[in-house]
């Protein structure tokens, strides 16, 4: 199985995100480079390092049909994944999206990993997620959802359209243009 025909963890954020983001990042490969996108890489480019952390892991997993880099790997005999977010809260998706990675060092270490970290870049403060069965399925129906989106088939659009505002595809996407021109019809 080739790498394309794998889901990206990242990829699972960006679908629970906005589905529609996702879709304009997937089959026309259109992203602008915004403050939030630019600030963000700076931050997971610049981390710093501490003592029995192993930064950014690459796995993959046929099984799971994912694949991901996991930002960092804590501890010396269990391992435990910390993924930092660029904001000062998190949401489901980032829970999701961790899970994901938990799942994905299972996989690789053939032992349970239960839970991981979520690092916010904007508090400096660190959140253990316990991963439940809740996450995993999110995890399993969300790759089934991702691997089902068709070209001809765009999704609607973030039910918050909050998320538009600081969104890197926004140019493409055009929530607010799409809402005005509803009205007229």
């Amino acid at each position: 199985m080739d790498e394309d025909s794998l889901v990206n963890v990242s990829d699972l954020n960006q679908y629970l995100y906005c589905a529609r983001r996702l879709y304009y990042l997937m089959f026309y490969d259109t992203q602008e480079i915004n403050f939030y996108l630019a600030d963000g890489r700076s931050k997971h480019k610049n981390k710093g390092r501490r003592g029995g952390w192993y930064k950014e892991i690459y796995l993959r997993s046929e099984k799971l049909q994912l694949h991901g880099k996991i930002d960092l790997l804590e501890g010396k005999t269990t391992l435990t994944p910390v993924e930092s977010k660029h904001g000062d809260s998190y949401y489901e998706n980032d829970e999701v999206q961790l899970a994901a990675y938990c799942m994905l060092l299972e996989d690789y270490l053939e032992e349970p990993v239960t839970f991981g970290y979520l690092h916010l870049f904007g508090t400096n403060e660190r959140y253990a997620i316990q991963i439940t069965d809740w996450h995993r399925e999110a995890v399993l129906d969300t790759i089934s959802a991702i691997q089902n989106m068709k070209l001809n088939n765009i999704p609607d659009f973030a039910d918050n359209l909050n998320k538009c505002k600081k969104c890197s595809v926004i140019q493409y996407c055009m929530p607010f243009e799409t809402k005005i021109l509803e009205k007229i019809k």
